[in-house]
Formats: C-alpha cells, structure tokens, sequence
C-alpha cells in the first residue's frame, strides 16, 4: 500500500516531536532537517511544518487534555506515544475536518509502525477517552474529505 502525502507528513512531524521530546532541539532546527529527509518532497509539506508548531505552540493544552486520560503520568510514556498521542489530540482539535476515525487510524499505524508492541491499543484507547470527552463523533457520519487519509 503507497503512502499518502498526509500519512508521510505525520510520519516526519512524528520524527520531529520525538527529537523535540528526547533532546530538547529548536523546533526551527528540527523543521529544517526534516526539509532534508528523502520523503519531505513526497509530503504535504505545509501539513508537516503545521503539525509540527502546532503540536509545540499547544502542548500545555494538547497535555491538559489528554492527562485525565491516561494511566500514567505523561513523562512516563514513551516519547513515541506521547507524540502520537500529541499529534492526535491537535488534529481533533484543530483540524475539524478531519473525522475522528481517520484521526484515530493514522495515530494507531504511526504507534505500530514506530512503537512498542502494544501501544497502538494504548493509543487507541487514550483516543477513543478523548473523543468521548470532546468532539461528537455524529460529525464522522459524513464521508472524510479528499485530503483526509480514509485507511
């Protein structure tokens, strides 16, 4: 199955929140090095640096949301789930567009394809939480917008 540019522009805001969460780096450093990665051309490229600061410049909030959620505290989980979970959580909020099954699908192939074994039922279930709790899903009845990455 080929990558969408969305799939592949989550997939590089994903390696950037992760270098961001574990080192600490400039987000305009990070944003320039994933210009670099070989699969930025095939990206949607506004989408990636979107998420990117959008993730960084809401993460309290994006954080708030998400804590009475969890399981454990936030700086326990890992720094792939953290940025999956962040990722998600600005999409449903700030892409309403997006409906809240493909927002839920992309978090959990990302999780599979870069995390531990099981933290895609993590992920899902943190997500599923975070639905209930904000946005309705009545709203995902209507089919998912040409940009949107439907499976």
């Amino acid at each position: 199955m080929s990558k969408t540019a969305r799939r592949r522009s989550r997939e590089l805001a994903l390696q950037g929140l992760y270098e961001w969460l574990v080192a600490g780096s400039a987000v305009n450093d990070i944003a320039r090095d994933l210009s670099l990665s070989q699969s930025y051309p095939k990206s949607d490229q506004p989408y990636v640096d979107e998420i990117l600061r959008g993730v960084v410049a809401t993460r309290a909030e994006l954080e708030a949301s998400l804590v009475p959620l969890l399981d454990r505290p936030v700086d326990q989980l890992s720094p792939i789930e953290h940025a999956v979970l962040l990722i998600a959580a600005w999409e449903l909020v700030y892409q309403p567009a997006l409906p809240f099954r493909v927002v839920t699908h992309e978090a959990i192939e990302l999780v599979k394809s870069y995390g531990g074994t099981d933290g895609h039922k993590f992920v899902n279930g943190v997500l599923d939480k975070l639905a209930g709790a904000g946005r309705a899903r009545g709203a995902d009845a209507a089919p998912p917008p040409a940009d949107a990455d439907p499976e």
